[in-house]
């Protein structure tokens, strides 16, 4: 009877096994990145493909006295994802004192310009500081820096900004930088509820006037408020942002499609935004396309349940899918994130 009973307890205790090591298989085919991909307090993710590697460009999340630098991640598979501390800081860009925000990467001719707003400006005659800080006191806006390889080291391109001026009454923030169907280079930019666009110069230090002299363009659609960025695909213009309020659970994206990165654009709909089993305050993202594919993802920001504080933002990364006629399906956030996928050769 004991060795009947032993044969049955080995016999469970392999097939437990065995199914562990199957459970343990599939776990491993169905590796996902997981939502978020990091616990660190992160927002404003600015995604791109570089030298063969995903990576993420975020705002670093705090009180606007201690974003004095921008980190950032890479990856292979966009599953497993390398830290790249302080890519950017205030001793590199001396003329910002706080608020590093929202940066957004494009590569030229092997080159890494890397833009980002800084001192929260309220007005073209600077962020109201403390006059001991000088220079400091006096400029803020976009600005744009530069290396040979994505994580750096950069250094400052102008050692000014690029852009401090309220064009149209929209505060110098929030900057998306894209090459058109033109050729040409455009900065998309704008908080304060307007979005300007401006025609940026091949080599990324100044803004080219348009011909009837005009620096930028307004293209502000319906319920626009921040976080500004496009993409192009099918030779249509998407072009995508924020509503509501960055500090609470209103923030959600929005967009519209043109032929032109101009415009018109009306508002066609909502497309993430809260969900109260999972995350709210889902906004300020970027997208991204797998090259030779139209496979589409969003990388975004949201607040955690629960939340613990006004900056507890995280970044997250989730499928984006289109309807026949090129319209954009509504997203759906995960925690499971995304399958593990590396780019072609």
């Amino acid at each position: 009877m004991k060795n009947s009973i032993l044969l049955l307890t080995m016999a469970a205790l392999m097939a437990c096994g065995q199914t562990k090591e199957k459970q343990n298989e599939q776990t491993a085919e169905a590796e996902t990145s997981g939502n978020p991909i990091s616990e660190e307090w992160y927002a404003d993710p600015e995604v791109a493909i570089l030298d063969g590697k995903y990576w993420i460009f975020p705002t670093y999340s705090a009180r606007y006295e201690d974003q004095v630098f921008l980190d950032a991640f890479s990856s292979d598979d966009l599953v497993n994802w390398t830290k790249h501390k302080r890519v950017i800081d205030t001793t590199t860009v001396k003329w910002v004192n706080k608020a590093m925000w929202a940066p957004s990467i494009i590569e030229k001719d092997g080159n890494y310009y890397l833009f980002f707003a800084g001192n929260d400006i309220q007005n073209e005659s600077g962020p109201m500081y403390d006059a001991s800080l000088g220079d400091k006191n006096k400029q803020g806006g976009i600005g744009v820096c530069v290396a040979k390889n994505p994580e750096g080291p950069y250094v400052d391109l102008l050692g000014r900004p690029l852009i401090q001026e309220f064009y149209n009454g929209a505060q110098p923030i929030d900057q998306y930088v894209f090459k058109a169907l033109d050729g040409k280079y455009y900065i998309v930019y704008g908080g304060w509820g307007h979005c300007n666009i401006g025609q940026i110069s091949d080599d990324f230090t100044h803004l080219i006037p348009f011909e009837d002299g005009d620096m930028v363009k307004e293209i502000t659609p319906e319920g626009y408020v921040e976080g500004p960025t496009f993409f192009i695909r099918d030779g249509k213009y998407y072009f995508m942002w924020s509503e509501g309020g960055w500090g609470n659970s209103t923030y959600k994206v929005a967009y519209a499609i043109a032929d032109s990165p101009f415009g018109p654009f009306e508002r066609l709909a909502t497309v993430l935004e809260q969900d109260p089993d999972i995350a709210t305050g889902a906004g300020h993202h970027s997208v991204m396309n797998i090259p030779g594919t139209d496979d589409w993802y969003i990388i975004y920001h949201r607040r955690p349940i629960p939340n613990q504080d006004r900056d507890h933002r995280v970044v997250c990364i989730d499928r984006m899918y289109f309807n026949e006629d090129g319209t954009i399906k509504p997203i759906k956030m995960t925690f499971e994130g995304v399958e593990k996928r590396h780019l072609p050769n």
